[in-house]
């Protein structure tokens, strides 16, 4: 299972400009962004709202509704696309004039997933007029109908794949409807949110509502900031129009004109706020506010992005960061098991050996960081992987976590269409799904799982590749570079920060912290040094005088103000391995 290194290909009949930096066009061009506007990053370009199917009906409901001063419930999902989304959603309504709007976001340990009927009677309590899911609803068949018992209209804003049959709802606005003309599939939740907003904020400008009500109509793009934070934790492709939501985002949290509770959230990561970066959004952001949903109750994460108070935003911050402390000392316990459970499964070191898939529980696993660990299994033996933790007494609840070249949902759909009735449950994303199912089924559902994916997966798809953008030559190792790569932002999923790769010699090398390397390479066939650091690396075969082939990229170490040339050392193996 040793990865291989491979460059990418770089598209002919490149239009950027010739005076650009080579490294920069070869770099744009594999991501397929081959003229200047690729990477424009201003509102201006963004697609139009016009073309959700369902957003005008979505637009008259909640009109109507304010029109009357009814009531309103959001029901969110538990994540940070969820808690963004909602926290987008109630600012915005408010700022538009609504009085009565509330929020819900189920329980995950007693209400599950979406809207369910259980959560249904829950807000009816509230006696709303109108309920508006954020990421979820596509397949809340039975929450929908428990609504409509209950004289409640339901409006589903969903980014999720929906099954062979749509739910009941008054209005849905998914760019992953079947018919659904909108160019961008890739939008979260808290995107779809967005444009439904704008759209209302449009339909009441024009039917006069601000200057009637005497309200001063909202900058939407003031929320730009829980767009970018919700687009990049939940790791949805950056296409060109989310590069363009997470880049004017991530500016104006740069800048400090964000939410105070995203404020509170950075500082309480050690993160510079005045250079955030994506990878910051989804590696020291994004958990903080996920914790609460994987340990409590995510409520704590909406209210901190809700609140305007900012003693009260970094009091819950620094809640939030307690719970993804411990989240982190339960997730390494759970993480060793697994790897444990998966090397056992392992006869040899023969590449055939490996399964095709893994299927993984245990009784003690924690419900909420059970998608974590599937992540962490599926990064070190590079397959598809489902962790399953016990539910409530008559379920067990999955998480799971694929490769490139497979999609997991479809698995599922197909491994439930061959058995139906082994799972009860499940949605999701190409990487990523949920689902539930019968305890005393799993041992069925595993053998149908690994089928599925064997048959679904090639022999390119089974083996590690890691993409690289080639080797810096010369001078173009420098900061200049770094720098250069570093305006290019936003990096993400879909439009991957720049690796590069190439030989080194290893002068000097020591351990930082418990598990980090520090090293100090020189550059075959040169006289130059370069600063690196591996993380996680403390047990790699390295020593002073190796020579290595290494995956890296280019980083900038800000040290009291001054600013060094450094790689991030992604992959390395001795040349005479």
């Amino acid at each position: 299972m040793k990865p291989r290194i491979v460059r990418r290909e770089v598209p002919e009949g490149s239009e950027l400009p010739l005076d650009w930096p080579a490294v920069v066009r070869r770099v744009l061009g594999a991501r397929g962004a081959v003229r200047e506007g690729h990477i424009e990053t201003s509102l201006k370009g963004m697609l139009s709202m016009a073309a959700l199917d369902g957003i005008d009906t979505a637009v008259e409901l909640i009109e109507e509704v304010l029109n009357r001063e009814g009531t309103i419930v959001i029901v969110g999902d538990f994540d940070a696309d969820g808690a963004t989304s909602v926290a987008l959603a109630i600012r915005a309504l408010r700022a538009m004039g609504a009085t009565r709007v509330d929020y819900l976001v189920p329980n995950r340990f007693e209400f599950g997933y979406g809207l369910t009927p259980e959560i249904v009677d829950v807000a009816a309590a509230e006696k709303p007029d109108l309920v508006i899911t954020v990421d979820n609803g596509i397949s809340s068949h039975d929450g929908i109908a428990r609504a409509h018992d209950h004289h409640i209209k339901v409006l589903v804003t969903d980014h999720h794949l929906p099954g062979p049959e749509l739910p009941a709802a008054d209005a849905i606005v998914n760019p992953n409807l079947p018919t659904d003309t909108f160019e961008s599939k890739s939008l979260a939740g808290v995107g779809v949110v967005f444009y439904v907003m704008t759209a209302l904020r449009a339909r009441l400008r024009e039917r006069g509502w601000f200057e009637r009500r005497q309200i001063p109509e909202p900058r939407l793009a003031d929320f730009l900031d829980l767009v970018a934070l919700g687009t990049v934790a939940d790791v949805v492709p950056l296409d060109q129009n989310n590069r363009r939501l997470v880049a004017q985002g991530l500016s104006r949290i740069r800048a400090g004109r964000c939410q105070p509770g995203i404020t509170a959230l950075v500082q309480a990561a050690g993160r510079e706020q005045r250079s955030l970066t994506t990878s910051d959004l989804g590696f020291a952001i994004g958990p903080r506010l996920n914790a609460a949903g994987r340990l409590s109750d995510m409520s704590l994460g909406i209210e901190c992005l809700l609140t305007d108070d900012a003693k009260q935003s970094a009091l819950m911050a620094e809640k939030l960061d307690q719970l993804n402390r411990e989240r982190r000392e339960i997730e390494s316990e759970m993480r060793e098991h697994a790897f444990e459970l998966v090397e056992a499964m392992l006869p040899d070191s023969k590449p055939e050996s490996v399964p095709a898939a893994f299927v993984l529980h245990h009784d003690e696993w924690h419900q909420g960081v059970i998608g974590i660990v599937a992540s962490r299994v599926k990064e070190r033996f590079h397959r598809p992987v489902i962790a399953f933790a016990p539910g409530d007494e008559a379920t067990l609840k999955g998480s799971a976590r694929s490769i490139e070249g497979l999609h997991v949902r479809d698995v599922l759909e197909r491994v439930h269409g061959l058995n139906p009735g082994l799972v009860r449950h499940f949605g999701g994303h190409a990487m990523a799904a949920g689902l539930s199912l019968d305890p005393d089924k799993l041992d069925a559902f595993r053998v149908a799982f690994i089928a599925a994916v064997d048959e679904a997966l090639d022999d390119s798809n089974r083996a590690r590749v890691l993409l690289s953008d080639g080797e810096l030559r010369g001078r173009e190792m420098n900061l200049d570079t770094a720098r250069l790569l570093a305006e290019i932002a936003p990096w993400g999923q879909g439009f991957p920060e720049p690796r590069f790769d190439g030989v080194f010699t290893i002068e000097d090398l020591r351990t930082v912290g418990e598990y980090h390397v520090r090293l100090v390479l020189g550059l075959d066939g040169s006289d130059r040094t370069v600063a690196a650091i591996a993380f996680n690396a403390v047990n790699e075969p390295w020593s002073k005088g190796d020579t290595i082939h290494a995956l890296y990229k280019l980083d900038i170490n800000n040290y009291r103000d001054v600013e060094t040339l450094q790689l991030v050392i992604d992959h390395a193996a001795r040349v005479d391995d």
